[in-house]
């Protein structure tokens, strides 16, 4: 695990006596209430994962949580660096929270994540937003009590941005979101460098984490009645590339699928250059890994995949698709692209629209592109206009959609196994496989459930059946 530091129980240990600090802190101001956090989520899955690992922290230190910024005594906001968008809503909403710092000025308003470990960012925070009390990057996370006493007890206002490779904490406390389905970080950060990807540069290198610890974690979820696990980590296919434990991510696949218990293995993201047949064999051996694969392939271009770094060509990718629908009947893939990459021209973009039209994916997440200071396409020659790229976003989501809509229409008088997930009001939402969502009929009380449902419908891209 070279360059990847391991933090030390004992070093965990030594957070103890802060969370007590802080949990004096706020007895001491009211003593019979508990103090409120109120944390937002911005990006990934794995920033939600983050979000859960410190309100870990924060319950253990008395805290109890609220959607309301108004009601809370502390406002984290752990955020995305991934798109200019996402950064764009993290500073509108961090500002509008300035009236109720002036309101209320004992409340402490924290900004964490990925975009505070770019320095022109934390910079930006540091100066524009005075009433900003914390801010903390990437790699301390499991520091968070300390830096709570730092800026209560001690009343600073504090900067805590290390630069690293990254570290692994295990055992921090984990305050999970949901009831049934939990997400499971198996590594960290990415060594791929696409040209146009702030992730290595705020997350840090590769590492994946002790297999034994990820089992433990997995077998105590099933115990809890976790009936759905999703895998975590930027690359997941290449975990335990480098490790002394050679366990590949195949191979933590078969271990997690020997899990006594009823319930579905879900992983993301992979990239096309680490999926190898051994992954797609493992797939079809194992029943309770999904047959739903996120697979990014962002252009169906070779000179603009070789300009984005990716590792692999169009003709190498539509070869992982053919193998993996010939070992793996019934799989679904959806994928991510980008349009408009600096120096795209019509040509490339039309190899895009012949790549979905061949793979038929289930749904697509599609991006304009957006340059991020610091990576090598934000100094590219970008001369496509703006409205140009707009146009061809329109162009390929509306080819999509036709494409889901023929998929979903196909399903209708098929029976299918799903998750009940949510409460619509008038009807439960259950979700496939493939990731498709259904509309059914149903007692709330049953979220949570695996069903076989039977699709009776398809219209305007929604299913609806009903449970059998």
């Amino acid at each position: 695990m070279a360059n990847t530091r391991v933090i030390s129980p004992e070093e965990l240990e030594r957070q103890q006596p802060f969370m007590q600090q802080v949990r004096r802190f706020y007895e001491e101001r009211r003593p019979d209430v508990s103090p409120l956090a109120c944390v937002r989520t911005y990006g990934c899955q794995q920033n939600v994962s983050d979000s859960e690992h410190m309100k870990g922290q924060l319950a253990q230190m008395g805290f109890g949580f609220t959607e309301n910024p108004e009601e809370a005594d502390f406002i984290l906001f752990n955020t995305c660096a991934v798109r200019e968008h996402a950064e764009d809503r993290v500073f509108g909403n961090v500002g509008a929270l300035k009236a109720l710092k002036r309101r209320r000025p004992e409340v402490l308003i924290a900004v964490c994540g990925c975009m505070v470990q770019q320095e022109h960012i934390a910079k930006k925070f540091y100066q524009s937003y005075p009433f900003v009390g914390l801010l903390f990057g990437t790699h301390v996370q499991h520091r968070l009590p300390e830096l709570l006493v730092k800026s209560l007890v001690e009343r600073r206002r504090v900067v805590e941005i290390p630069s690293c490779d990254g570290v692994i904490a295990e055992g921090i406390p984990t305050h999970r979101d949901g009831t049934f389905k939990a997400f499971l970080p198996i590594m960290y950060g990415c060594n791929n460098f696409c040209t146009y990807c702030i992730v290595p540069h705020v997350r840090g290198r590769e590492r994946s984490r002790d297999p034994e610890c990820i089992l433990a974690e997995a077998r105590e979820l099933v115990r809890q009645g976790y009936k759905e696990i999703t895998l975590l980590g930027q690359n997941v296919n290449s975990y335990g590339k480098g490790e002394a434990h050679g366990v590949n991510f195949p191979e933590l696949l078969r271990r997690l699928n020997a899990i006594p218990g009823e319930f579905l293995i879900r992983f993301m993201t992979s990239h096309p250059k680490d999926a190898t047949p051994e992954l797609f064999d493992t797939i079809a051996q194992c029943e309770k890994v999904s047959r739903h694969f996120h697979l990014p392939f962002q252009s169906g271009s070779n000179r603009v995949l070789k300009e984005m770094n990716r590792g692999y060509t169009r003709e190498q990718y539509l070869e992982l698709i053919r193998y993996a629908r010939k070992t793996v009947p019934g799989i679904a893939f959806t994928s991510d692209v980008i349009v408009g990459f600096p120096g795209e021209q019509r040509e490339d973009f039309e190899q895009t629209l012949s790549l979905i039209r061949e793979v038929g994916f289930v749904s697509l997440f599609t991006f304009i592109f957006s340059p991020r200071e610091g990576t090598p396409a934000a100094k590219m020659p970008d001369p496509i206009s703006a409205e140009e790229k707009t146009a061809w976003f329109r162009e390929m989501t509306a080819l999509q959609e036709t494409l889901s809509a023929e998929r979903l229409q196909a399903l209708v008088g098929t029976e299918q196994k799903a998750l009940l997930e949510s409460d619509a009001g008038e009807y439960l939402e259950a979700r496939l496989p493939e990731n498709s969502i259904v509309r059914v009929q149903g007692d709330p009380a049953r979220i949570g459930e695996s069903v076989t449902v039977r699709i009776t419908s398809a219209r305007s891209f929604i299913l609806t059946g009903e449970i059998i």
